[in-house]
């Protein structure tokens, strides 16, 4: 009876000292984008939108900035090495069913579309909604023109292209049927490079100096179930801007933008249009863009430190690969909104709000609370044995796991810390394999 006593008291006052800190708490707020991803004219456009509406603000801006980016075409230009980019933008809105918005938040896109059609119809961009399937399919919307017997077809001189793919679990569909090669159709787009036909049937298509840029929507869970491994980390996934976005209040009657509203913005954009160099879809490359000094010098700052951090673990790393390209590409179209042909500061600010969005969204998508407690243990650790290294110059495994942890870190967090340390990029530690003394034992 003594026993059970006791046992009975143990129970209470392990009940008594148990408090919720005890346990590590996972809990996570959704992306809180940064009110600078709402800059010029593409900030008056999410708020014409949202205003009156349950759409989200930025969700809005990201389709918008897909629309912008297709229509300017490659008039503007920047160089990356000996790379020349074009402001052309993948854009990938993540929301819940419903609760998303996501069509609410392409809606005043299309009417900016009609809007610039009516004031001139060759100044806007080729607009398609019916859906990817292949990249014969992708290269027939602005092919070079073929023949097939007799009948010869002519070409699509204007390659500037914007598909809006409302399902983007369609697309993701595709790329899992056996010789579908549309996903690497969408790399090779993204980067500019001609779309080459993936047969030798005929006719053969070809779509040469290719502008395409796309606005897709999501759910995260088609996303989680749809996205192969191999997209998260053959460059396919991380040449979407993926931003989370859903809905930020709840309206019984949402109104329509006026439509005057509609047409004084539609006028500014084809101002830009026309800036850039788009209208002339002919002549490539007439609009260089730089960057002035104290540009430069940010951007230098942003590219050593966060734009390649990679303390967020190899999976999310991977997904931001493109940080420092795509913070360039969209900066370029701020300061084409602005009708300038020069980066400056508040550019890159701007984009680099959308950087720090994109980023949170892609943490909260792709992985989780108990994911990035691991995540911060091996980057701790990793930068124990660094500080230790620094001031030995060199150590055993035997040395780290006694001397620098006093044998209190467990064998699978040391093991992840040096993975960490030698697949950075460039590698922070080197490993040397030498000879057993004569007459060691082991």
């Amino acid at each position: 009876m003594t026993n059970e006593k006791q046992i009975a008291q143990k129970i209470v006052d392990a009940a008594v000292r148990y408090t919720p800190d005890d346990e590590p708490d996972h809990h996570r707020n959704a992306p809180r984008p940064d009110a600078a991803c709402l800059y010029g004219l593409v900030g008056d456009f999410a708020r014409a939108g949202a205003e009156n509406t349950e759409a989200n603000p930025y969700a809005i801006a990201l389709n918008f900035m897909a629309y912008l980016s297709a229509s300017i075409g490659r008039g503007a230009y920047t160089y990356v090495g000996n790379t020349r980019h074009h402001a052309r933008l993948f854009a990938l809105h993540v929301g819940r069913s419903g609760r998303g918005r996501k069509g609410d938040a392409v809606s005043l896109v299309h009417r900016l579309d009609m809007a610039i059609r009516a004031a001139d119809e060759y100044i806007a961009p080729q607009v398609h909604t019916g859906g990817l399937s292949t990249r014969e399919g992708m290269a027939l919307m602005i092919h070079d023109g073929w023949t097939a017997g007799k009948t010869e077809v002519e070409p699509i001189h204007d390659k500037r292209l914007l598909v809006i793919e409302p399902e983007f679990a369609n697309v993701l569909h595709q790329g899992k049927r056996d010789g579908n090669t549309l996903s690497s159709a969408l790399r090779d787009a993204w980067d500019g490079g001609s779309i080459k036909p993936a047969t030798k049937g005929q006719p053969r298509i070809w779509a040469s100096n290719p502008h395409i840029c796309l606005s897709a929507a999501i759910t995260p869970g088609e996303l989680h179930g749809l996205m192969a491994a191999r997209d998260l980390t053959n460059g396919f996934a991380n040449r979407f801007l993926t931003i989370w976005a859903e809905r930020t209040r709840m309206l019984p009657f949402p109104k329509a933008t006026p439509q005057t509203e509609v047409d004084a913005l539609a006028q500014r954009v084809i101002e830009v249009i026309r800036f850039a160099g788009g209208d002339r879809f002919a002549e490539r490359d007439v609009r260089s863009i730089g960057m002035n000094a104290d540009a430069q010098a940010l951007f230098a700052r942003l590219y050593m430190s966060e734009l390649n951090d990679q303390s967020a673990g190899e999976r999310i790393t991977a997904l931001l690969e493109r940080r420092a390209p795509m913070l360039r590409r969209i900066a370029m179209l701020f300061a084409l909104c602005d009708l300038e042909s020069e980066v400056a500061v508040r550019h890159i600010d701007a984009a680099l709000a959308w950087m720090r969005y994109w980023t949170d969204s892609v943490k909260f998508i792709f992985s989780d609370g108990a994911a990035e407690v691991a995540t911060a243990e091996t980057n701790a650790t990793a930068q124990k044995i660094l500080d230790f290294l620094e001031k030995r110059s060199k150590a055993t495994r035997w040395e780290l796991s006694k001397e620098c942890f006093g044998g209190h870190q467990s064998k699978a967090v040391i093991d992840a810390a040096l993975d960490e340390l030698l697949t950075a990029s460039p590698a922070r530690i080197v490993v040397d394999t030498v000879p057993r003394p004569r007459g060691t034992p082991g």
